[in-house]
């Protein structure tokens, strides 16, 4: 039952601070989030943005370090996007993909097919990344099967990976705490094998475990069982791990030696955040099928697609089968799919992908520079504009976080030190104890500077927490 006016309500008749946090606690359910930090006097509401800058309804302005979840690669308050989005409402605010199409989602794919590597020249278009993951598993089913190849439906995916949380993704995913509860429902389709994290970067590529591991477990279950394998180009799980030299173009020549589809899961990776469109482009790879959303709007509006190989995707047309036996009602959504646009011609015209390879050299030995102050900086690893910070209990004696430190700083500890620097950064525990950044594209050298500062921040009053919990 709603409560009165006045009580929901400041003098000025705006909605107070109080009576929002209040009703976020009585209607609203968070995402991965528990209820004790949710229920929490001091939660986070925030009321607008401006650039790399958000503001809470208390006027304090936070850095947004993690461009929302990796996707407001344009930043924040860009009324040339939101103009875009009103004016395609007024002309056409809905129409389905099914059996007809209509323009904006037409300029949208040729915009996108446009800029992917290679071939991959066919878009379909979904609401989210999770939507994408299992609409590329779907799809290379769906092109087996077309082709009469009957007996193929595994997918090979890497442990710590992220591939979303719908069920079909999240049996994809390699994270254990995000599968366990759900372990019973979970398709039973996926292998697991190493990523990249800690090999070596020089030799031979095919000599790697982590890609050894791809090709005997394809071995292993039978190639004429198996349909894709699923990679991040520089993976989230586990910290932004960049692939050694060579990597990629070994999984392309396995996935050619066996006839499986690869699959370049790009929802973070692409649209900028490695300095290219896409995120294979910089691992010189034409993956088969390239999955996305996030920045292909700045998170303007919920899209998300499938990038696909044109002769694949005339394959199918030309089967017996005739069609992707897939689809959903708001997928090639007018207004998503004309800010998908705007942004990217925003991005083009702009010169973004430039500004992130110019300033990625900076960003990088800026973050590199705490390990020279903060001896509890384990490794810092990334690319582009895409960073995890590692911590440890003592880098030079390589001692590790004890099992009690990771649990505090994991537990909420960290977050307090991350928020009070009004920094939006995400405190990761996928894997290790890390700080993870990934800010708006349009950061520059100066935003870049008060980034690196807090994080030094974060960093001294975690040290002084370590010192005094041994």
């Amino acid at each position: 039952m709603s409560t009165s006016a006045s009580a929901n309500t400041s003098l000025s008749g705006a909605p107070s601070l109080t009576s929002s946090r209040t009703r976020a606690h009585k209607h609203l359910v968070p995402h991965f989030t528990k209820g004790a930090a949710w229920k929490r006097d001091d939660l986070l509401m925030i009321e607008r943005g401006e650039g790399c800058y958000v503001y809470d309804e208390a006027g304090s302005r936070y850095l947004d370090g993690l461009a929302g979840l990796f996707c407001v690669n344009m930043g924040h308050g860009r009324g040339d996007i939101t103009a875009v989005a009103a004016k395609q409402m007024e002309t056409l605010a809905y129409s389905p993909l099914w059996g007809m199409a209509h323009r904006s989602a037409v300029d949208a794919a040729s915009f996108i097919g446009g800029v992917a590597p290679g071939d991959l020249d066919e878009v379909f278009f979904v609401s989210s990344g999770s939507e994408a993951v299992e609409s590329a598993v779907k799809f290379a089913r769906n092109y087996h099967v077309s082709q009469g190849d009957t007996g193929r439906y595994k997918v090979i995916a890497r442990e710590w990976s992220y591939h979303g949380t719908t069920l079909g993704a999240l049996a994809i995913t390699g994270i254990p705490k995000f599968q366990t509860p759900f372990a019973p429902m979970l398709w039973d389709g996926v292998r697991r094998v190493p990523n990249t994290h800690g090999a070596p970067t020089d030799g031979a590529a095919s000599e790697l475990y982590c890609v050894q591991a791809i090709e005997e477990m394809i071995l292993a279950e039978g190639p004429e069982t198996v349909s894709m394998v699923i990679a991040e180009p520089v993976q989230n799980g586990r910290g932004a791990v960049v692939p050694p030299p060579g990597y990629w173009a070994e999984l392309r020549r396995i996935c050619d030696t066996y006839g499986v589809l690869l699959c370049a899961d790009e929802v973070i990776n692409a649209f900028g955040r490695l300095g290219h469109w896409f995120g294979s482009e910089r691992f010189g790879v034409v993956p088969d099928l390239i999955t996305f959303a996030k920045g292909a709007t700045s998170a303007y509006q919920p899209i998300g697609g499938v990038v696909m190989r044109t002769p694949l995707v005339e394959a199918i047309y030309e089967s017996e089968m005739g069609a992707y036996m897939h689809g959903s009602t708001f997928g090639g959504h007018p207004v998503a799919c004309a800010v998908a646009l705007a942004n990217m011609e925003a991005m083009r015209d702009e010169n973004v992908l430039d500004h992130v390879l110019a300033n990625e050299g900076y960003f990088r030995s800026s973050l590199d520079a705490l390990m020279d102050t903060h001896g509890i900086v384990g490794e810092v690893r990334g690319t582009g504009y895409f960073y995890a910070v590692e911590l440890c209990a003592d880098r030079a004696s390589a001692t590790p976080l004890s099992d009690t430190q990771r649990a505090a700083l994991q537990g909420g500890q960290l977050l307090d030190f991350v928020r009070a620097e009004k920094l939006l950064i995400r405190p990761d525990d996928r894997g290790a104890t890390m700080l993870t950044i990934s800010p708006p594209l349009v950061a520059d050298a100066e935003v870049i500077d008060d980034l690196v500062h807090r994080v030094d921040a974060i960093l001294g009053a975690t040290s002084g927490w370590l010192a005094e919990n041994p």
